[in-house]
């Protein structure tokens, strides 16, 4: 029997997997720390937010998870999300290792790395492949996810 913080893991990426922000929020605490490339620093409900915008977005969108570790305190886990992005229409293969911090059975931090520069050359094409390594374009990413993401919660 695996720990019920694996346990936790998994619903979220199984949520994920069906596209159910909703049920991948509620793996998050009230005041989770979410962090990746794009969106460094989410609390609180701005986590639920953007998977909720991510999800309602998604196209031609799978994910797998594999790899699954977690103790009472600490967990892990890397998952890959294939899916077309939109503002080019580019197919993107994002490989993701994701870290966890658990209390009272709900996910307090969350943490993915990935590689921005080969995101920027899938998402972004030639320019993304030249250019996604400069704090510049990458600059660029997030403050285009940001005002995303911001948009999105002013309308719902």
């Amino acid at each position: 029997m695996s720990h019920p913080n694996a346990e936790l893991i998994t619903r979220f990426y199984q949520a994920f997997q069906r596209q159910d922000a909703e049920a991948m929020a509620a793996c998050y605490a009230d005041d989770v720390h979410f962090s990746d490339p794009v969106f460094p620093s989410l609390k609180g409900s701005e986590a639920g937010d953007m998977w909720r915008m991510l999800t309602s977005r998604a196209q031609n969108f799978s994910l797998a998870f594999s790899n699954v570790q977690a103790n009472d305190q600490t967990g892990s886990a890397h998952w890959v999300a294939t899916y077309l992005f939109s503002g080019t229409g580019r197919m993107v293969v994002n490989r993701i290792q994701a870290s966890f911090v658990f209390r009272d059975g709900k996910i307090v931090e969350h943490h993915d790395r990935f590689d921005l520069w080969k995101w920027s050359a899938q998402a972004l094409g030639a320019k993304g492949a030249l250019l996604g390594w400069t704090p510049l374009v990458q600059g660029a990413i997030r403050k285009q996810a940001a005002k995303g993401l911001a948009a999105y919660r002013a309308g719902r």
